[in-house]
């Protein structure tokens, strides 16, 4: 294994002391997981948010064109 010297700002190397001291751990084995968790790429939209789409064979599909779906929409709820 490699040896790489860094300087950190003291805040995040106090909280790296702290976290090392809690789990019982060397401070570069927390600092090698952090490393390692930044590798990955982040999470696309899709996947943030494929939770939030329903999925229903029963749901129109594209109310856009749909020009019986659309009547009402864009209006006041006042005129309705």
């Amino acid at each position: 294994m490699q040896t790489l010297s860094v300087k950190v700002p003291d805040a995040l190397a106090k909280e790296i002391a702290r976290e090392a001291k809690v789990r019982r751990v060397t401070k570069s084995e927390i600092v090698r997981e952090r490393l390692e968790r930044k590798e990955k790429a982040p999470p696309s939209l899709w996947d943030r948010m494929k939770d939030l789409v329903i999925d229903d064979p029963k749901s129109p599909g594209d109310l856009s064109t749909n020009k019986e779906r659309m009547a009402g929409y864009g209006r006041s709820r006042a005129r309705r």
